[in-house]
């Protein structure tokens, strides 16, 4: 059937290539010169090198890895994410060069890429949105205008943004002016586009998205929802399908709001449109995302569907083998993104050395991970590891499954999310489901993580006391005492 090629690295090179081989394709993997060990290099049927670790000199070599995929006879280029996957003018160079984009058209990707282009090119249909403007704002005196007119708080946005670069909340009027100047500094620096814009902001949001997805025949279904409003640095941390908040009545407003984006733009294949939710249940349209998200698996556990290898489906040309009415939700979903980072030290990006690594595995649990034991997390990516998912039969399984899941995840040698999952999934907020895109600001700190270290050491260790005082009266041999000065490798911080 041909070979795919993956532009990309880490786990979701993983993820596709599993799919694209049961599909029956052969696959094709690039690699700079830090991953040369990588499990994806290993995985594909032919690897090639791009050059030097930096992204710069390497995955975002477009015009390399379109020549790597003629000298290797691909039939599609599958981005993944992040990289090239939302870089309309690579995706229209592969169609160019004669091969297939695994993706959207290259104009939606352009529409949906600049937020003020969204905005206009879904403006012609009933979808809420945001107070603010239609266009650019340059003029400091007209942004307080629009401020006034709209009601502080004010968010000020790129236009060209994404990962909350370019992003200031104002609250009041005499901020406005600095606020802006350093929204649209950033934002020059991180897009090269310093166009900025002002929406309301909303002080209390739900972050929920809808997964769409479209085949070339004028057929389009949204996939239900997922709730990503745990963030830190406006990123996502953990994710859960379906949302605890919405009603079937709700769902369906937004599902079919969703797809209305896509046919804006004339979308094709897999894309996520983002919404906010406010403390009211209104809904108002943020952006799409063009691309595979990183939180798909989650929709993909609870549809029975394997987006990859639908998304290979529509490249080639078929059409859906379902309509709305055959998806049902299935059970619930719940991701945590394993960072290589600090929680303790406000997220600071670490890197070190996997000295043990032994992902979690069992009933309902499922990792995908780029990296293997002994290997090194570059400081030239984005620093996640894996993404640990749990699916169960209602939310409060999933709940305990993922608490059953950080606990046995051995990992050593770095900092990293476990702990502050952990501290996600034992937070009442959470686990009522009554939480916000505030819950990292408003509940957690450092000497949260302590508090839940120590109820687990206290009770690993009330239960190996009880299984020596129980062996001992059986006469089974068990005679050394478990205490503080004994403890030894047991009591190891398990997701330290």
């Amino acid at each position: 059937m041909g070979k795919i090629l993956i532009a990309n690295r880490g786990e979701i090179a993983v993820r596709i290539i599993r799919s694209a081989r049961e599909m029956g394709y052969s696959t094709v993997a690039v690699y700079s010169d830090a991953d040369i060990d990588a499990p994806h290099v290993r995985l594909a049927d032919e690897a090639y090198r791009l050059g030097p670790a930096p992204s710069n000199q390497s995955y975002l070599l477009g015009d390399k890895i379109i020549e790597i995929s003629r000298q290797a006879g691909v039939w599609g280029i599958h981005p993944g994410y992040g990289f090239l996957s939302e870089n309309y003018a690579f995706a229209q160079a592969v169609t160019d060069a004669g091969l297939v984009f695994i993706g959207p058209k290259p104009h939606a990707i352009q529409i949906m890429g600049n937020k003020l282009a969204a905005k206009a090119a879904v403006s012609a249909y009933q979808i809420p949105m945001l107070g603010g403007t239609a266009g650019a704002v340059v003029d400091v005196e007209e942004a307080k205008e629009i401020a006034e007119k709209i009601g502080y708080p004010v968010l000020i946005k790129a236009a060209a943004g994404g990962g909350g670069k370019g992003m200031r909340v104002v609250y009041e009027s005499a901020l406005l002016e600095n606020e802006m100047k350093r929204a649209v500094s950033e934002a020059l620096s991180s897009f090269g586009d310093g166009s900025v814009f002002i929406e309301k902001y909303v002080t209390s949001p739900r972050h929920i998205e809808i997964q769409v997805l479209f085949d070339s025949h004028g057929n389009g279904v949204y996939l239900f929802e997922r709730d990503c409003s745990i963030q830190r640095r406006h990123q996502k941390v953990v994710e859960e399908a379906p949302s605890a908040v919405l009603s079937p009545s709700l769902r369906k407003a937004m599902g079919e709001a969703a797809l209305d984006v896509g046919r804006s733009c004339d979308y094709l294949g897999a894309g996520t449109v983002e919404f906010l939710v406010d403390d009211q249940g209104k809904f108002f349209f943020l952006e799409m995302n063009t691309r595979l998200q990183v939180e798909h698996p989650v929709t993909e556990l609870i549809t029975g569907l394997d987006l990859v290898k639908e998304q290979i489906k529509v490249a080639r040309g078929e059409a859906l083998s379902f309509n709305q009415e055959d998806l049902k939700i299935y059970g619930h979903a719940i991701e945590l993104r394993l960072y290589a980072e600090d929680p303790a030290n406000n997220f600071l990006p670490y890197t070190g050395t996997l000295t043990r690594y032994r992902p979690s595995n069992g009933p309902g649990v499922r990792v995908d991970s780029g990296f293997e034991e002994g290997m090194t997390i570059p400081v030239h990516y984005d620093p996640m590891i894996a993404k640990l998912i749990v699916h169960g039969a209602d939310r409060a399984e999933a709940i305990a499954r993922m608490k059953r899941a950080i606990h046995e995840f051995q990992l050593e040698g770095i900092e990293n999310t476990l702990s502050f999952g952990h501290f996600v999934m034992e937070h009442p907020a959470f686990i009522s489901g009554d939480y916000n895109t505030h819950f990292v600001p408003a509940y957690f700190s450092p000497e949260k993580l302590s508090v839940v270290e120590n109820q687990s050491d206290n009770k690993l260790i009330a239960a190996l006391s009880a299984w020596i005082y129980e062996s001992n009266k059986q006469g089974n041999g068990a005679t050394t005492p478990i205490g503080p000065a004994n403890n030894g490798a047991w009591l190891r911080r398990r997701w330290a």
